[in-house]
């Protein structure tokens, strides 16, 4: 069994350009059907971490490669991963 408090401290890896995007933020589930629908990511920093972050980064659950000990491996494209969403 695998639990969200282990998950959350795995890095994410992408693995079309070797890419660490980061620790897990946040986990977006469907309630009704008891599924995962996507991993929510911090976006990367602005210029020199002084006007907060950008958008979000989220991987869809059918992105994730695999998940390991440690990381977990995800193929998302580049444009994809940067700005998926804004909350």
């Amino acid at each position: 069994m695998l639990k969200i408090s282990d998950l959350r401290m795995r890095e994410v890896i992408n693995v079309l350009d070797g890419r660490r995007l980061g620790l897990i933020k946040d986990i977006d589930i469907d309630v009704e059907n008891g599924k995962i629908n996507a991993l929510v990511l911090p976006g990367p920093a602005r210029v020199f971490g002084f006007f907060g972050r950008e958008d979000e980064i989220v991987v869809p659950w059918e992105k994730i490669v695999r998940i390991g000990l440690d990381v977990i491996l995800v193929e998302v494209p580049d444009s994809y991963a940067r700005y998926s969403c804004r909350r």
